[in-house]
This record gives C-alpha cells, sequence and structure tokens, in this order.
C-alpha cells in the first residue's frame, strides 16, 4: 500500500441525508473505494490511477436542487484505512439484544454479540436498512432454516442468522472486496455454517432457500425478484431492503406478481424493509 497514492475528496453536505447515502452509493459506483461519513458530510478515497477528470460527471446528486453540496480534494499517500474508520466508527445495539462492534470495542452484555471488520464494505448495522434487517433477524424464527444473504456486504446479516440457528447459509455479493471481508467476518464470528460466494443471482440456480435476505437497491431487486422467488421454498420468508418508502408501492407490486403476500414493514428515516411470505 505505501506505493499506492490516494485521492481524497471531501464532501459538505446539507441536508446530511438522505443526500450522504446516495452521494456514497454514486461515487461507489464510480470507482472510490472507501468512504467515512463527516459531521459536515462524507471524505471519499479513490486511487490515483483509477482517477479522471470527469469522475464526478455522473454523480448525479451533486446537480440535485434538494441538497447543497460543495468539496475540495488533494492527494494523499500511504491511507491507514483502519485508522480512518476508527476514529468513526461506534458500535451499535439493536433492540437491547444484538450489539455489532469492532474488534477493537469493548464486548457489550447482549443476547447476541457480532464483531465485524467492516474496511470498505457495506453493512455495519449502522445504516438504516441493515439495522431494519437485523430487527426483522431478531423477531423472526430461523432455528434449522436455510439462509441466503443477497448482497451480504460485511456478511453480518448471514452471521446473525446463524447465531439464531439458522443452516445452512449462502452468504453472497459480486464485490470481491465484499466478498473476501465476509470471509474474514464469519471466520472471525467463529461461523460454521456460512459460505460465503462470490457473484451475483446467477449463482443462485438450482438453489432452495427457506429464508432469502435481500438488502441491496431497487433496481437489482425488481431485476432478480423472479430469481429470488424461484429459490425460495414454500412458506418461505423474504425479507428486502435497501429502498425509500417511495418505492414501496412498485417493490410490494413487483412482490404481489408473483404470488409473495405481504406481511410487515419497517421504516427508518424514510428507508424501508418489507417481509413477505411465500
Amino acid at each position: 500500500m505505501s506505493n499506492i497514492i490516494y485521492l481524497g475528496y471531501y464532501f459538505k453536505v446539507e441536508p446530511l441525508q438522505p443526500a450522504v447515502e446516495i452521494l456514497i452509493a454514486e461515487l461507489g459506483y464510480a470507482g472510490f473505494e472507501s468512504f467515512v461519513e463527516t459531521d459536515e458530510g462524507v471524505t471519499a478515497y479513490i486511487q490515483k490511477e483509477e482517477w479522471n477528470d470527469a469522475i464526478l460527471d455522473d454523480i448525479y446528486i451533486l446537480n440535485s436542487d434538494e441538497f447543497e453540496i460543495t468539496y475540495t480534494f488533494d492527494e494523499i499517500e500511504q491511507v491507514n484505512w483502519n485508522a480512518e474508520w476508527e476514529k468513526n466508527f461506534n458500535p451499535i445495539i439493536v433492540d437491547d439484544v444484538c450489539a455489532v462492534r469492532a474488534p477493537f470495542h469493548e464486548k457489550f452484555d447482549t443476547k447476541y454479540d457480532i464483531v465485524i471488520e467492516p474496511k470498505m464494505s457495506f453493512g455495519t448495522g449502522h445504516h438504516e436498512t441493515t439495522h431494519m434487517m437485523i430487527q426483522h433477524i431478531l423477531k423472526n424464527d430461523f432455528t434449522n432454516k436455510s439462509v441466503l444473504d443477497m448482497g451480504c456486504g460485511t456478511g453480518v446479516l448471514a452471521i446473525l442468522t446463524e447465531m439464531k440457528g439458522a443452516k445452512p447459509i449462502d452468504a453472497v455479493d459480486y464485490d470481491n472486496w465484499c466478498y473476501l471481508n465476509s470471509l474474514e467476518n464469519v471466520e472471525r464470528n467463529n461461523c460454521g455454517h456460512i459460505t460465503v460466494i462470490e457473484g451475483d443471482a446467477s449463482v443462485l440456480k438450482n438453489k432452495k432457500y427457506d429464508v432469502i435476505i435481500a438488502n441491496i437497491n431497487r433496481n437489482i431487486l425488481l431485476q432478480d425478484m423472479k430469481t429470488y422467488v424461484s429459490c425460495l421454498n414454500k412458506n418461505g420468508m423474504l425479507f428486502l431492503s435497501g429502498f425509500y418508502n417511495d418505492d414501496v408501492s412498485i417493490i410490494q407490486a413487483e412482490c404481489e406478481k408473483h404470488m409473495l403476500k405481504f406481511e410487515e414493514k419497517f421504516e427508518r428515516n424514510n428507508w424501508v424493509s418489507l417481509k413477505f411470505l411465500n
């Protein structure tokens, strides 16, 4: 890493949400590798060799009338990623039952204790969608149920399902960094029933699950819904998140088109998580 030069972009955002989450998603697609949320917005990093002077041209939120976003950038050498996110990553506790913390945090006196080193992957429990998915998992019975965690990110949801008795579990993500990070976190939490798979919905051919968890985004969910339904066992549960309240009607219509029955909705800061039954 000592020979890799990075550019750091420092974004000031008003109002912060949901602009910061949208900005991070768009920057990720543009090639930015790591993000640190700040009190004023977000700092984003990209390798200099991956950068070009049109890198922000397709970041549509920068042209939105709803938010005021300004930025500066400079060149950085030898970024210590762990130090960067350790400064900003605080442990969380969901419903007084499940703690999600980093290795350097003290252990909590909770029923479920998950240790995550997120690095550049998405899914620490801080984001509303991950938080609500954790709530769904805590509320439902996973004993001896086969589970798919689609778009697993850090693997935190798959790990919690194993702690709740699920087996076997497939954790799938198309992003190589997420794949590697999930492998690390699965080992870190001594999980023995999780298989981490690098790929997209095409890897699900001929697979069947009692529970499918998909915390991705609206367009991918709509695109892959037919695949999810074909993989879901009779009386199976489907948990979806990664979209806003305004997207619920189109998500629900797609699910009902495939004969899924709406069961429950969680909402948190305009982000939504839905439960359907097969």
